[in-house]
């Protein structure tokens, strides 16, 4: 046997060595259990993958971004075997890997009930424990075909191939443009074939290295995500590396599901999304108009402080005007369909900035009024699936927090600077503090317009603004807008999920198709820079996002009421709406429970409510004049005197802190 020098690379370290023909991947890392496949020369590979001379190879280990993909579409196919096991007349669609899981689409007569779900889970129990092999076999376009003709939509995809991809969400982990591959499920001692499908891989060894998995749920979902494709039952699973990790995850989920903001929503009275308006179409109550009202105040104040101008643009546009800032061509499969009166097609405003060039462009401007800032509270409407609008999180009207800054070349760097500053303090004060920033960049996209240098130029002044704030910077190639780079701030909410929030984007296109322009200094025409910046994002989700990561308990300053006056009894009450007139008349949002409810329940009502203050009055109370605080943990502070906790309440409100 000849020998094969091959380098086992291990993050910055390498080592060379010499193995013989034949030795696999799996020989290589021998007794490493947490290593699931390799990456030779970039490319990943099954451990049964025969060395060749030459190869540069990479462990890939199970706890990786590519093991976690590779362990969870081995247990899509795992699944896709058990449900074809119990239900054989179930059609394969695709079963790819998604973030913290997979799932797998299906055709069958009845959708899947609970129950069925269940019985998939202990037969994939079963099939796990058999410790099937997953073995890859390069097939050709036609034996593929004749292989699988009994399932239509793998002939579908094999028929596309190269753009197979962009065809279907989740194709590529089955087809690429390169050889088709199949993977057959192997029966442990015979070599006995148990079940196959088509893939590109890698994958685990066997069936036996699926440390922990859990089906979640079923789903209708369209073939191709067209709803002029066939409906499918889409089970959803997550899988991980330990049992503990399973654990961890099911009750990070338990306690998402508790902050759901349209579950706390409808508890705590703030808004609703009638079905007579339709999906993605919500009105906020008027404690959640509070909420509302008090987040743009404070926003519209900050920005009053920063000499930004407000105006104010219709919800409705002459179509011409969104061809003429790129987006109608670009943008408009979101757009919602146009409206025809007079002669002349108009469309509901998606975006709020084609209009903001209109008020640069209403007359002529001088170097000296830039930097321009102008704001809206500004609402859009967008033509969101109905599969993807999700409470207020993806809807399909909703108001943007809309800047856009005119400024010059030399005045965009201390611009960006200033305004990522600006976005993040104010960002901070809301309580949220866990920052990472993304750089979105073009990619070969033609979606793309402008010159090559323009985009350059852009995304390297972002790159430095963004470099500044001394926070990590994560590339993101190819999801830029069509007119220019942009920086987005991802926050984490209080049980560590990543929201994307404030966008900032350097623009040198629509200050071009719109011919904007002012008198520099030296008399002559320039073209000056647009910065787009949308700083909640839009408000309804911003709500939604503090909702969810408060749980509901909102601190004071942002809480619908601050205080709810609980009386021992009803001879107290005219005594707390006393202290409540006073304290309204200090801008407080106090309210008297003066129902003939038990002291106790309406104690039981407040903490419901999730209001920051308990005022409890009674006689000794009454007699000093003083009150009592009940917090939201259950402790208690007896014998205030009425103006000390008025202004307790006030300090607390102006710090913006929790209690």
């Amino acid at each position: 046997m000849s020998d094969v020098r091959v380098t086992v690379q291990r993050d910055s370290e390498r080592e060379e060595r010499v193995v013989t023909t034949g030795t696999t991947a799996a020989d290589l890392f021998q007794g490493e259990r947490s290593v699931v496949a390799a990456r030779v020369a970039g490319e990943l590979k099954d451990l049964a993958y025969e060395l060749a001379d030459g190869d540069a190879v990479e462990p890939v280990e199970i706890t990786s971004e590519d093991g976690l993909n590779i362990l969870r579409h081995s247990t899509a196919h795992v699944m896709a075997q058990a449900v074809q096991e119990l239900f054989p007349e179930a059609k394969l669609g695709i079963g790819p890997p998604i973030k913290d899981g997979f799932y797998y689409d299906f055709d069958v007569e009845t959708p899947f009930h609970p129950d069925d779900l269940k019985r998939i889970e202990k037969k994939m129990q079963e099939i796990q424990k058999r410790g099937q092999k997953f073995a890859r076999r390069a097939v050709s376009d036609d034996a593929a075909r004749e292989e699988l003709a009994d399932e239509p939509y793998k002939l579908e995809l094999i028929g596309l191939k190269g753009s197979a991809a962009d065809a279907a969400e989740g194709a590529s982990a089955e087809v690429g443009a390169g050889q088709l591959s199949i993977y057959d499920n192997l029966d442990a001692k015979t070599g006995e074939l148990c079940w196959k499908d088509l893939c590109r891989g890698p994958h685990l060894p066997s069936t036996r290295a699926i440390p922990a998995f859990k089906l979640m749920r079923s789903a209708a979902a369209y073939w191709r995500g067209s709803e002029k494709n066939p409906q499918l039952q889409r089970i959803y699973g997550t899988a991980w590396p330990t049992k503990d990790e399973l654990k961890a995850y099911l009750d990070f989920l338990a306690e998402a599901e508790k902050r759901d903001h349209r579950k706390l929503g409808a508890e705590l009275d703030l808004f609703s999304i009638p079905e007579e308006l339709g999906s993605g179409l919500a009105v906020f109550h008027p404690k959640g108009g509070v909420v509302r009202r008090v987040m743009e105040d404070y926003s519209r104040k900050r920005h009053e402080e920063s000499e930004y101008e407000f105006v104010n643009t219709p919800h409705i546009s002459k179509e011409k005007l969104f061809e003429t800032s790129g987006h109608l061509p670009n943008y408009a499969d979101a757009m919602f369909p146009p409206l025809e009166f007079d002669g002349q097609s108009y469309r509901l405003k998606a975006m709020n900035c084609p209009m903001h060039n209109l008020i640069f462009k209403a007359r002529g401007r001088s170097y000296r009024e830039l930097p321009l800032r102008l704001f809206e509270f500004g609402t859009v409407y967008r033509f969101e699936k109905s599969g993807v609008v999700h409470g207020l999180t993806r809807a399909r009207g909703f108001t943007q927090d809309d800047s856009h800054i005119y400024c010059t070349k030399e005045q965009m760097a201390d611009e960006l600077d200033s305004l990522l500053t600006f976005v993040l303090d104010l960002l901070r004060d809301y309580g949220l503090n866990d920052f990472e920033l993304e750089l979105s960049t073009r990619d070969e996209s033609d979606k793309f317009i402008g010159e090559d240098a323009e985009w350059e130029e852009a995304t390297e002044a972002l790159r430095q603004a963004a470099e500044k704030q001394g926070l990590p910077l994560v590339p993101d190639p190819g999801g830029a807008a069509y007119y220019g780079p942009k920086i987005s701030v991802q926050a984490k909410d209080a049980i560590g999920r990543s929201w994307q929030m404030s966008t900032v984007q350097v623009d040198f296109q629509q200050p071009k198709r719109f011919g904007l322009e002012y008198t520099a200094a030296d008399g002559s025409k320039q073209q000056p820079v647009m910065i787009h910046r949308a700083l909640f994002g839009s408000i309804e989700r911003f709500f939604a996002v503090l909702l969810e990561h408060y749980a509901g308990a909102f601190p004071a300053w942002l809480a619908p009421v601050q205080a709810t006056g609980i009386p021992i009894g009803d001879a107290h009450v005219p005594y707390l709406e006393e202290f409540a007139a006073e304290a309204r008349k200090k801008g407080l949002r106090i309210e008297v429970d003066s129902s003939a409810d038990r002291m106790q329940k309406k104690i039981r009502n407040a903490q419901k409510s999730k209001v920051p203050y308990m005022i409890i009055a009674g006689d000794e109370d009454v007699a000093h004049g003083a009150v009592s605080f009940r917090y939201r943990d259950g402790s208690q502070k007896n014998g205030i005197p009425r103006d000390e906790a008025i202004a307790e309440i006030l300090d607390v409100v102006e710090r913006r802190v929790q209690v």
